[in-house]
C-alpha cells in the first residue's frame, strides 16, 4: 500500500460542480499500479495525523506541485517564486518526518524531492532556467546517475527524463547525497543511505513519462515497501485519534 500526497485546490469545476478539491494527476496511481503497488491518496490534513497515516502504509510518495515556501528554509522570497501552499507544506513535511522516523520507504517527485531536502535542513535555488517549457508543457533532458549510488544500481543511465520545474536543490540536507545530475549541473536526484530501505528524491516526473526507467524508479519503491512489510507484518493502528 503506497500513500501518495495530493494537491489541494480552492476552486475546481467538473460537470455542474465547482468546489475546493483534493486532486492528483492519474499518472501517479497508474504508475504505482504498474509497479505492483496499491495507491491510496493522502489529501492535506492536520500535521499530527501524518503519524497515524504513515503507520498504515508500506511506502510513501510525495507528489509534485507548487513551489515550497522559502520560509520553510529561512530564505527571503524571490519575485519568481510561486504563491505559497502552506497546507501542503505542513502536511508533507509531517509525512516525510513520520516516514523517516518509521523507516517507511519514501519517494519524492519534483516538489517532493525539494521538500525532502528542506525537511533535512537543506535549501533551494528559487529559480533556474532551462528546466521548464510553457505552462502545462513538460520538457525532456538527459540525466546522469552517479556511480555507486542506489539510483545508479536501479538506473545506470544516462537516460532522458520528463521534467517541468524552475526550482532545484541548492545546499543538500543532512545525510543526503546527490545521486544524479543534469548536463548543466542541476541536482536531479538525491538519496539518503538507509540499510535495507529506500529514501529517494527525483527532480523529474516519472508519472508523466511512464517509460521503462520511470517504472523502474517506482518499482524500487514498491520493492523496498514489500521487503519492509515482510520484516514488520501486522503493524497495529493507533489506539485513538491523533492527539487523543
Amino acid at each position: 500500500m503506497i500513500g501518495v500526497s495530493t494537491y489541494l485546490e480552492d476552486s475546481v469545476r467538473w460537470g455542474v460542480w465547482q468546489d475546493s478539491v483534493a486532486l492528483l494527476p492519474a499518472g501517479y496511481h497508474r504508475l504505482v499500479r504498474r509497479a505492483g503497488g496499491l495507491a491510496v491518496l493522502l489529501p492535506p490534513d492536520e500535521a499530527p495525523a501524518a503519524v497515524a497515516a504513515v503507520a498504515r502504509l508500506d511506502g510513501l510518495v510525495i507528489a509534485g506541485g507548487p513551489d515550497v515556501d522559502p520560509a520553510c528554509y529561512g530564505a527571503a522570497r524571490d519575485p519568481r517564486t510561486g504563491p505559497p501552499a502552506p497546507e501542503r507544506d505542513r502536511w508533507e513535511l509531517a509525512l516525510i518526518e513520520a516516514a523517516l522516523d518509521r523507516r517507511v520507504p519514501l519517494l519524492g517527485v519534483c516538489r517532493g524531492m525539494q521538500l525532502l531536502n528542506v525537511a533535512l535542513g537543506g535549501s533551494l535555488h528559487q529559480h533556474v532556467d532551462g528546466h521548464a517549457g510553457p505552462p502545462g508543457v513538460f520538457t525532456e533532458h538527459e540525466v546522469r546517475p552517479v556511480a555507486g549510488t542506489s539510483l545508479a544500481a536501479v538506473l545506470p543511465g544516462p537516460f532522458a527524463v520528463t521534467a517541468h520545474h524552475h526550482q532545484a536543490v541548492d545546499v543538500l540536507g543532512h545525510g543526503l547525497i546527490a545521486s544524479a545530475f543534469a548536463p548543466d549541473g542541476t541536482v536531479e536526484a538525491v538519496e539518503l543511505p538507509v540499510p535495507g530501505g529506500l529514501v529517494l528524491g527525483v527532480q523529474w516526473h516519472p508519472e508523466a513519462g511512464g517509460g521503462p526507467h520511470d517504472v523502474a524508479v517506482m518499482r524500487a519503491l514498491t520493492g523496498a515497501a514489500t521487503a519492509g512489510a515482510a520484516r514488520s507484518p501486522g503493524v497495529p493502528g493507533p489506539a485513538g485519534p491523533p492527539g487523543g
